[in-house]
């Protein structure tokens, strides 16, 4: 079971959106794949059709008082199962605080999904927090996307950081350009400057475009209702490249 986490400290970079759509690639040819909604606001979620609550909430997951599976819903893809956001995930930074060894409770309530899923992905809150540190411990590699602007790639450096003074986690690193719009001298500049500069990067753009924003209208991923879209070819490139990546970190 490889788990990856779709996580950036900054919001509104397509993170949701790549989530959504590589959890379906992931599962696509019957691998059997778990996509867990971290983020209280619950985009991908909504994104599949399913309800955002979560009997016993944050406190009941974290305190293990019911069983994690319980919570696991269908989704309307095969091989695809999710478990949903919950308003009270808000919670969880004070909730972890609260249990012994707590960056690492996602990464044990994880682990008794070892025989059920070959991917899980983790679809995170754009923030700096226990929940963070407790996903670098879980996941094997974090995805993180990347606007080609000043601020965005600021706050990878910043992520980069963060992750170097995590002594319990060997998590990889793996950001990709999103958003990318070919038309801006900037986003040419940054994402020529990016591929030069940083050998983690996914050389894989993902294109801003209206048929990804069109997802949260139609509540299915772009790779499902327009797998020929530019955007949704990206989509499958990207994921190759992130198994290719993933298959050569561990030979």
């Amino acid at each position: 079971m490889k788990v990856l986490a779709t996580y950036s400290i900054k919001g509104g970079v397509g993170k949701t959106a790549a989530a959504a759509n590589l959890a379906w690639l992931a599962a696509r040819d019957g691998t059997p794949t778990l996509i867990w909604d971290l983020d209280p606001q619950g985009a991908v979620t909504f994104n599949y059709r399913i309800h955002p609550r979560v009997k016993g909430g944050a406190k009941g997951i974290v305190g293990e008082k019911r069983p994690l599976e319980d919570a696991i819903k269908g989704t309307d893809y095969r091989s695809l199962d999710l478990l949903p956001a919950d308003l009270r995930y808000r919670h969880l930074d004070l909730l972890l605080d609260q249990v012994k060894r707590s960056t690492q409770r996602l990464d044990r309530l994880l682990s008794q999904f070892e025989d059920d899923y070959e991917w899980v992905i983790l679809d995170c809150a754009p923030s700096l927090s226990l929940t963070s540190e407790a996903v670098l411990v879980a996941a094997d590699a974090v995805l993180v996307p990347v606007v080609p602007t000043t601020l965005s790639t600021r706050t990878l450096d910043q992520l980069t950081a963060f992750v170097a003074e995590q002594v319990c986690t060997d998590v990889e690193i793996l950001p990709f350009l999103s958003m990318v719009d070919r038309r801006k001298k900037l986003h040419r500049e940054l994402q020529n400057e990016l591929l030069d500069r940083d050998p983690r990067l996914l050389r894989t753009p993902i294109p801003n475009a209206s048929a990804v924003e069109r997802m949260g209208l139609l509540r299915e991923p772009l790779v499902a209702t327009s797998p020929h879209h530019p955007a949704a070819a990206a989509y499958q490139a990207l994921w190759e490249e992130i198994r290719e990546r993933l298959h050569e970190t561990s030979r």
